[in-house]
C-alpha cells in the first residue's frame, strides 16, 4: 500500500496540472544557441532554443518531449526562466540536482516551484529526465554567450 501512496504523491495533481500547461513551447526560427538533451534511461528529450539580451534569457522555447515529471520540470523552468542570468540557471540546476539526491532543500526563487518534484527524490531513475530542461537551458544560455568562433575543447 506504501508504494501506491508513494506513486500518488509522486504524481499529484500539482505535477500533472504543470504537465499539461507548459510555457514557450515549440521551436524558434532562428535561435542564437539550441541544445537537446536526452535522458537515455527513458527516451525523455527536451530541446532548448534561446536568444539573450544584456546577459540575461530574452526569449526561450521548448520542445518536450518527457514524462509527466519531465514536462513539469519544464513547465516550472519556462515560467522562472526569462530574465535569468546564466548564473543564476546554473545555479537552479546545481539546487536541483542536491535536492533530487537528497543533499538540499528546493532550488531558490526564481527557480523554488521545483520543489513540487521532491517526492521524485526516492525514484532515481526519473531524476535524469527532472534535470533535462535546467540542463538543456543552462547549455544554450552559456553557447549564447561565448564568443563567436570561440569552442571549448
Amino acid at each position: 500500500m506504501s508504494d501506491e501512496t508513494d506513486l500518488i504523491k509522486l504524481y499529484s495533481a500539482r505535477i500533472l496540472a504543470l504537465a499539461a500547461d507548459i510555457p514557450h513551447l515549440g521551436r524558434m526560427e532562428d535561435p542564437q544557441a539550441s541544445v537537446k538533451r536526452r535522458s537515455p534511461l527513458c527516451g525523455s528529450t527536451v530541446t532548448v532554443d534561446v536568444r539573450m539580451e544584456d546577459g540575461h534569457l530574452a526569449e526561450m522555447k521548448q520542445d518536450v518531449k518527457a514524462c509527466a515529471l519531465g514536462q513539469a520540470a519544464a513547465a516550472v523552468v519556462g515560467a522562472a526562466a526569462p530574465g535569468s542570468t546564466s548564473a543564476q540557471v546554473t545555479r537552479a540546476r546545481d539546487q536541483l540536482r542536491a535536492m533530487l539526491k537528497g543533499e538540499g532543500p528546493a532550488p531558490e526563487a526564481p527557480f523554488d516551484g521545483l520543489e513540487v518534484l521532491t517526492p521524485a527524490t526516492a525514484y532515481k531513475n526519473r531524476h535524469a529526465s527532472i534535470m533535462l530542461s535546467l540542463e538543456a537551458l543552462n547549455e544554450a544560455m552559456q553557447q549564447a554567450e561565448a564568443p563567436a568562433g570561440i569552442s571549448e575543447l
